[in-house]
């Protein structure tokens, strides 16, 4: 089992992806004129301007629900796997993917609510609705659609749970030495009960539990960061040198360096992945661009603050060990030296036990358990806009068994995660991601101009002097078809 999930991640996870991922950041950033830095500004102020309604959450919401979906265990065990296989430089690579990823983010969040639908009293939306829409409702691109949802029910409600409960099992086992078996039963009660609430459930726990949790582990890297100061240019020296292969040590593995940089920062801030449009489609705005912004920022949150918090805590305390990706052995061991099969929490609790000895294991369980808990409840929410798109295309209307069948299986599938090898489930998590991210970023790339179209309007009514809450959209100007929502909102206003 495990040697045939290895092989198809090798496929599904070649250079191809890494080149397609950085391939893209690179393309939407040039087209938008680098606006992850011109419109930093407009993006934290979108981030709390709007109101949620009866269909709609918050931008905020909206945000804390994406933010609940990207960060996860990446942000702990991926960064140290990321370290442990790639070195230090694989930090910059994150930073490089996240800086980047974010004119994805935006484009694919932006398309997400352009083409968002109203059902059953919600809004939902995502890359099948953009892939089928956005290509004009042809036969092929209703079957690319339906290939999308159909994997990303597979990734996410499937493959991409066990990650997260595997970790805090994992974690927990460590720092309190409670029996994984229990900690799966804790994690199906807890999520249930939160999944079962629907859409406005999971954005009022997001929007309370992500502020919390990411503001705490911040302030602790924070911390050792300042207590271990004087070490600080070397780690930054450090990173950028293995980074390029410049430090002897590590020059031998620069193509892992990069490949694992990449490999973890999307899989940590998803952007192109497709996760973070379902959350975006949800949010109530007066223009598709405003969440493309929020998103954007998003990754930033995501992997400059959050995954830069965990890699500072793990180098600048040489908590880390690195091996060589295909011989297993140690290429360089800068403390206690870890075993291939530590690698992952380890490293951040014993960052933190630097600190306050004996206290990193139970905080990095406690961080992670807040971390993947908060996943898991986006997990499900992509999940279920995926299989009504399925249930709805295929029948004319929507089904609530199969949402309480995914619910099933997905709980199903984060206590089994709960139990199985961590191999195994990160092996499982990164072929999900990897076929989401294939799909999703080809389409993105072809819908491009229609992503632009949204992003110069929303900067022309800019200029024009209007603040963001009097900029409104409509598509019919822009030559913009399919846009189905926003074209009957506006009839509704001149109505």
């Amino acid at each position: 089992m495990e040697t045939i999930v290895t092989t198809v991640n090798n496929i599904v996870w070649s250079n191809w992806l890494v080149y397609l991922c950085l391939g893209a950041g690179i393309y939407f950033s040039l087209r938008t004129r680098f606006s992850q830095i011109r419109n930093l500004k407009e993006m934290v102020h979108l981030l709390f301007a709007g109101e949620k309604s009866e269909q709609g959450i918050s931008s905020f919401q909206g945000f804390c629900t994406a933010l609940a979906g990207r960060i996860g265990t990446g942000n702990i065990a991926g960064v140290a796997t990321a370290i442990a296989w790639g070195g230090p430089g694989a930090l910059f690579w994150m930073w490089v993917i996240a800086f980047l990823g974010a004119g994805s983010a935006f484009a694919e969040s932006t398309l997400g609510q352009l083409y968002k639908e109203d059902h059953e009293g919600q809004y939902c939306g995502g890359p099948a609705y953009y892939i089928e829409k956005g290509f004009g409702k042809k036969g092929w691109s209703k079957a690319y659609a339906m290939l999308f949802a159909i994997v990303t029910v597979i990734a996410i409600g499937v493959l991409l749970p066990g990650v997260q409960s595997n970790s805090i099992a994992v974690a927990v086992q460590n720092a309190f030495g409670l029996n994984v078996t229990i900690t799966g039963v804790a994690l199906v009660i807890l999520v249930g009960v939160v999944i079962f609430g629907g859409i406005k459930r999971i954005g009022s726990a997001a929007e309370f539990i992500v502020p919390f949790m990411g503001g705490a582990y911040i302030l602790m890297a924070l911390i050792i960061i300042i207590v271990n100061i004087g070490y600080l240019p070397h780690v930054i020296a450090l990173i950028f040198k293995s980074a390029f292969g410049a430090e002897a040590t590590f020059g031998g593995i620069i193509g892992s360096t990069i490949a694992w940089g990449v490999k973890r920062g999307v899989y940590s801030n998803e952007a192109g992945q497709g996760t973070g449009p379902q959350a975006s489609s949800a949010a109530e705005v007066s223009h598709p661009a405003k969440q493309g912004f929020v998103q954007a920022f998003s990754v930033y949150v995501d992997t400059l603050f959050v995954c830069s918090a965990t890699g500072f805590m793990i180098l600048m305390t040489d908590n880390y060990t690195t091996f060589n990706e295909s011989t297993k052995e140690i290429i360089f061991n800068a403390g206690p030296q870890y075993t291939v099969d530590q690698i992952g929490p380890a490293y951040t609790q014993g960052a933190v036990n630097t600190l306050i000895p004996g206290f990193g294991a139970a905080f990095v369980a406690i961080a992670l358990f807040f971390f993947a808990f908060t996943t898991l409840m986006a997990y499900y929410y992509i999940a279920e806009v995926n299989v009504n798109y399925i249930v709805k295309r295929m029948t004319g209307k929507g089904s609530v068994m199969a949402t309480h069948v995914l619910k099933v299986v997905l709980l199903a599938m984060t206590f089994y995660g709960s139990v199985k090898t961590s191999d195994l489930a990160w092996a499982m998590g990164d072929i999900g991601v990897g076929l989401m991210a294939w799909l999703n970023i080809i389409a993105i790339l072809l819908l491009s101009n229609t992503a632009m179209k949204c992003f110069k309007d929303y900067e022309s009514q800019m200029k024009s002097g209007k603040s963001s809450e009097e900029i409104m959209f409509d598509p019919v100007p822009l030559g913009i078809k399919n846009a189905d929502f926003w074209e009957n909102l506006n009839k509704q206003k001149v109505d």
